[in-house]
């Protein structure tokens, strides 16, 4: 007898706010009469931190506090043992979205080394014979806004041979003047990366310009910390030995779940930056480097 679990959100899009009401269904399908001891729906949200290949054994202290830590948790009972009718049944259930006692909730996020999930399961017990049914949901959770500075804070800059910094071999790099402008270094999670760029004067040929945005998740605590840049994406705004004076747009979209507010806590931070990178033929590679902080106003 093959029976059928679901969930279903009224809200499409899956997001929701601290404080809202989570509204859905569950669906039971069955060809046949389903008994069963109870139906309960769980909501939990978490973070989940690890640490990475090169920090395992350094800081063996660290794992008291890369334990999961649970931000919302509640269970409620949306059906008591008895009987389901054959065919589909839908079991409305309402639940709040709010944090535990001293918690916050954060934004969904999805990393490398630290990860913050929220999702729904839905369990059917059922007798010895017959195995427990469970289905798993994730929502998104969003701030509705943040407190804080929200003005642009715009950057120029300017790459040079001599403003590089870690360079072994200097007289072997070509002459070029590479100037720009980042509109703002505090951006707005719903808009997009801006700026412009300007390669002025190259005496190699160049490959291919690009922009990198990169994630750098820090777990930590009094006994140490790991801490890890990990590219998110990667795009190209010039293709080739690009034209000298023109001007390139520079434009990035923040992916949906890959992204999310600046955020520093007593046991982790999610912080972000952005690259720009020029790529000549010959393999070498210049980088400017630009901190950002991603904010909801």
């Amino acid at each position: 007898m093959s029976v059928m679990l679901d969930i279903r959100l009224k809200r499409v899009n899956k997001i929701y706010h601290e404080e809202e009401i989570i509204i859905g269904y569950v669906v039971v399908e069955s060809k046949s009469e389903v008994k069963h001891e109870g139906i309960t729906l769980t909501m939990e949200g978490n973070v989940t931190m690890q640490l990475s290949a090169k920090n395992v054994g350094i800081l063996e202290a660290f794992y008291s506090s890369a334990k999961p830590v649970l931000l919302t948790s509640s269970i409620i009972e949306i059906a008591k043992p008895g009987k389901l009718p054959p065919g589909r049944t839908e079991i409305p259930f309402e639940i709040p979205l709010k944090p535990r006692t001293n918690r916050t909730l954060h934004e969904t996020y999805h990393g490398v080394f630290i990860s913050i999930q929220y999702y729904l399961k839905c369990e059917m017990k059922r007798s010895l014979l017959n195995k427990d049914l469970q289905k798993l949901l994730e929502f998104i959770m969003e701030y509705k806004s943040q407190k804080g500075d929200s003005k642009a804070v715009p950057v120029n800059f300017s790459i040079t041979p001599e403003s590089l910094q870690n360079v072994r071999y200097r007289k072997n790099m070509p002459n070029f003047v590479i100037k720009g402008r980042i509109d703002s270094t505090a951006c707005n999670i719903m808009q997009p990366f801006t700026g412009e760029l300007c390669i002025e004067k190259c005496d190699a040929p160049i490959r291919s310009v690009e922009l990198q945005l990169v994630r750098v998740e820090t777990c930590g605590c009094s006994e140490g910390y790991s801490r890890d840049a990990t590219e998110i994406q990667n795009i190209q705004i010039g293709e080739g030995d690009v034209c000298r004076n023109i001007l390139i747009p520079i434009h990035m979209i923040f992916p949906r779940l890959f992204t999310c507010p600046t955020l520093k806590t007593n046991n982790f931070k999610i912080e972000f930056e952005v690259n720009v990178v020029v790529v000549f033929e010959d393999e070498h590679i210049i980088t400017e480097n630009f901190p950002i902080e991603i904010i909801r106003p």
